[in-house]
């Protein structure tokens, strides 16, 4: 009897070559017969699934969120059954600032697929991400929980702070990635900030 394939597996098989390839090479300079050669597979193979480059790219940037959504996930449980505001929104900012391998990957080619959809008309015409607003809206409702428990400045406005907090970790990360400084000093400048909206320390995300 023939062995029965798992799609969404080989899917999965396929998405991980193209990761780490890219994490190599850069996202721009990599192509289906590269992806299919990390992979173990054939060229058709690559293409049976994804027919284009750009909807390998998109399944790539998907799975890549997915990974790093499980990321923010284990430093949540890794700081208690009750974390908090703070130490959510840390788990959540600290999770996408490269300080290992993993995230240096998830950041260096995230950057890289945003820069590609302004240029590539065929990855233009597809959702960079289904809920472009998702993070903003996350921290923004955990500052005004920390608010509301009196946890947080009162006086601060939550949309405005969840706006800075993840624009501000965004460009540390780059900067940490062309080695302008340490994510030491990245999550040093983090830890500031976060002090200057909470008005009760509570409980922290375990460092990086």
């Amino acid at each position: 009897m023939p062995k029965r394939v798992d799609h969404e597996e080989r899917r999965t098989q396929i998405a991980e070559a193209l990761i780490r390839v890219a994490g190599r090479r850069g996202l721009h300079a990599v192509g289906m017969r590269d992806v299919a050669a990390e992979a173990g597979v054939s060229l058709r193979l690559v293409q049976y699934y994804f027919q284009t480059k750009e909807k390998l790219l998109f399944y790539g940037l998907q799975h890549l969120t997915d990974r790093f959504t499980a990321r923010v996930g284990a430093r949540l449980r890794a700081a208690g059954p009750n974390p908090g505001p703070r130490a959510t929104i840390e788990a959540l900012l600290l999770a996408s600032l490269p300080t290992d391998e993993e995230s240096r990957t998830f950041h260096l080619l995230y950057s890289s697929y945003s820069i590609l959809s302004v240029t590539d008309e065929a990855l233009a015409a597809q959702p960079f991400i289904d809920n472009p607003d998702a993070a903003e809206n996350a921290v923004a409702g955990l500052l005004e929980q920390a608010q509301e428990a009196g946890l947080a400045d009162p006086d601060a406005d939550a949309r405005t702070e969840a706006i800075s907090l993840l624009a501000m970790t965004a460009t540390m990360g780059t900067s940490i990635l062309v080695g302008q400084r340490g994510p030491e000093s990245a999550v040093a400048v983090l830890h500031h900030h976060l002090d200057r909206i909470f008005t009760t320390a509570g409980p922290s995300a375990p460092p990086a």
